[in-house]
């Protein structure tokens, strides 16, 4: 709905990864130049590490669209907890290698595929998202993939995405071999308040914005502290800004639009655990109605106090926003939709 009202050509903050709007924050550059580093070195494994959402996948597709497709053969595979042997059948899969037979036929057929692809002048890259599920022995399996050499040029590259649990396997014992292998490791983390800022701004700026609607004062500031700097999580709360500006008309998004949307994603996501299973953290008897007479009003602390009422008045606000949302909905039915 709002794409029409604000006149994007396209939406500026969806949710599934799109290289098109990759934007270069510090961290994200910083975790690019590790990767070219890392392929450049012709050997070894390269790890990208970070929360869900932080742009682990946006920032490898933008490195497959930089590689020349007659210099590279890139096979991508994302994991969940599969053994050592599950891991080559997949490896030999994306290579377009048979995957049956035993053991030995899935290495012997893997390894003749990279020594054509040396033979013919085409590196092949192999990349891990998720990796941190994989065992031990599956790490392991890709370790002595990764050894396997032709003319004294290492013939397959491997960088591993995973989140942060990653960074724990890799630390332990039994990878020695495998860490002593790792060429260059970088971990994202999330947005700092100026680069959330620009990347809002980056994003709409794409998609045909020039202006409308504006960011008040503060809005920004909290759309970075309600997300953490997490990309995904500056999408989600963004689109549904946007959304909830188009449906009340508004040409300026608001701190208290960008804080209401924030506490409505969190009821939503909760299941409204939030705000009502919790009792809005209240002590044990004093629900979010206030007192129910096992508490005594007169030894509330003032700071508890003030905690329920401003807990009162978010609920008023979500309440109000929700019957506009809803009103809004009404109309635009009741009108065919003629009004976006």
């Amino acid at each position: 709905m709002y794409l029409e009202y604000y006149g994007f050509h396209d939406h500026p903050f969806l949710m599934t990864p799109d290289a098109r709007l990759f934007f270069a924050s510090t961290v994200h550059s910083r975790a690019h130049a590790h990767l070219v580093y890392g392929l450049s070195q012709r050997e070894g494994f390269v790890i990208v590490t970070g929360e869900v959402g932080a742009g682990k996948t946006t920032l490898i597709e933008r490195l497959c669209a930089e590689l020349d497709p007659t210099s590279f053969v890139v096979a991508r595979i994302m994991t969940t907890q599969v053994s050592g042997e599950d891991l080559l059948r997949l490896v030999a899969n994306e290579f377009h290698v048979p995957p049956e037979g035993n053991k030995a036929d899935l290495l012997r057929g893997i390894m003749d595929t990279l020594r054509m692809g040396e033979q013919a002048g085409r590196r092949h890259v192999l990349i891990v998202d998720e990796a941190q599920a994989l065992p031990v022995s599956a790490l392991e399996e890709l370790r002595m993939l990764s050894n396997v050499t032709e003319n004294g040029h290492a013939l397959l590259q491997v960088i591993l995405l995973g989140q942060p649990q990653l960074r724990r396997t890799m630390a332990s014992p039994d990878l020695d071999q495998l860490r002593q292998r790792v060429l260059a490791s970088y971990h994202l983390a999330g947005l700092s308040l100026e680069e959330t800022r620009a990347y809002v701004e980056h994003r709409m700026r794409a998609v045909g914005w020039t202006g409308n609607p504006s960011w008040g004062p503060g809005a920004l500031e909290l759309v970075h502290r309600h997300s953490g700097g997490i990309p995904r999580r500056i999408n989600r709360l963004c689109a549904r800004v946007l959304l909830g500006g188009a449906l009340e008309h508004a040409s300026e998004l608001t701190a208290e639009m960008v804080d209401v949307t924030a506490r409505e994603l969190e009821e939503d996501l909760s299941g409204g655990d939030t705000l009502r299973e919790r009792g809005n953290g209240l002590p044990a008897g004093l629900g979010p109605s206030g007192y129910n007479g096992s508490y005594n009003g007169t030894a509330m602390s003032s700071g508890l106090l003030n905690d329920l009422l401003q807990r009162v008045e978010t609920l008023e606000m979500l309440t109000a926003r929700r019957e506009r949302v809803f009103n809004r909905l009404m109309d635009l039915f009741a009108g065919g939709g003629r009004h976006l």
